[in-house]
């Protein structure tokens, strides 16, 4: 069992998930080191938690490297027991392969994995001195399935598995105090797809629109759900976090049928569009 308790760090945390997380944590005891790009969104829900923690508000691009290592230097010295770590941060990015360039792509990488690399690299060394620590990567469902249209986003999430994985291997084969859970939310009633990115090839905007319309139906859990849900993994020490009956659900899918989970998986998510 991992203890909630001292401090956590969390990134993409002016909304969604991260925002919720931030409240619920706040409420079990923890202090707080919130970091995003949006410092409007961070300081209206510092201001929102109130004087009940201890809460530093960080300006940083996941992207960044060195923002990254900024903040992980300043939220330790802020918070000297700081204990969890929770790699949030992301964005989407909506079209298929031929429609997006590279450089589409690799903007999506540098946030949603290497935004993750950043965050567990710098701060690691600081949760190996204590006696119990946790690090909490999001993947996706999109890290265990890979639908089409979402080539680049699926990519980055595979990989934030396979990297927090081996990483979670490694952690246990050293003996050491940090454990490391990846989470595969499914859908999540948040702002991640009207905000996301068109890919360059895409000139049908009504085409964008439904995409968003599909994915705000189908998406049935709230933040406050996925953030307890997440709490309650790292309380378990759970190696793997899934959210929502419908991650769920293409987990299992994946597990009996791995190279041909598409076509029923397809037919299904007909039938919801059209309410059946």
């Amino acid at each position: 069992m991992t203890t909630i308790r001292g401090a956590a760090a969390i990134t993409g945390a002016a909304s969604g998930i991260g925002r919720a997380l931030a409240i619920e944590l706040a409420q079990r005891g923890c202090d707080l080191a919130l970091a995003d790009r949006d410092e409007a969104g961070l300081k209206a829900l510092a201001a929102e938690i109130g004087k009940q923690r201890k809460v530093t508000v960080h300006r940083v691009d996941v992207s960044e490297a060195g923002d990254i290592a900024q903040f992980a230097s300043e939220a330790t010295a802020a918070h000297p027991v700081l204990n969890i770590v929770i790699n949030n941060a992301g964005v989407a990015l909506l079209g298929t392969f031929e429609e997006i360039d590279q450089a589409q792509m690799e903007w999506l990488f540098d946030i949603n994995f290497w935004g993750v690399v950043h965050g567990t690299r710098a701060f690691l060394p600081h949760l190996k001195t204590l006696t119990e620590a946790h690090i909490v990567n999001v993947s996706s469902i999109f890290g265990i399935i890979a639908p089409p249209g979402q080539s680049a986003y699926a990519a980055a999430k595979f990989a934030v598995r396979g990297f927090s994985e081996s990483v979670r291997h490694e952690l246990a084969v050293a003996g050491s105090p940090v454990k490391l859970s990846v989470v595969h939310p499914g859908g999540i009633a948040t702002a991640i797809a009207r905000n996301s990115r068109t890919g360059v090839g895409v000139t049908d905007n009504a085409r964008r629109s439904q995409m968003i319309e599909r994915f705000e139906t189908a998406a049935r859990t709230t933040p406050k759900d996925a953030a307890l849900c997440i709490i309650k993994g790292i309380e378990k020490n759970e190696p793997r976090i899934l959210i929502g009956n419908d991650a769920r659900f293409m987990d299992l899918l994946q597990r009996f049928r791995p190279g041909t989970y598409w076509a029923p998986l397809q037919r299904k998510l007909e039938r919801m569009a059209k309410g059946k």
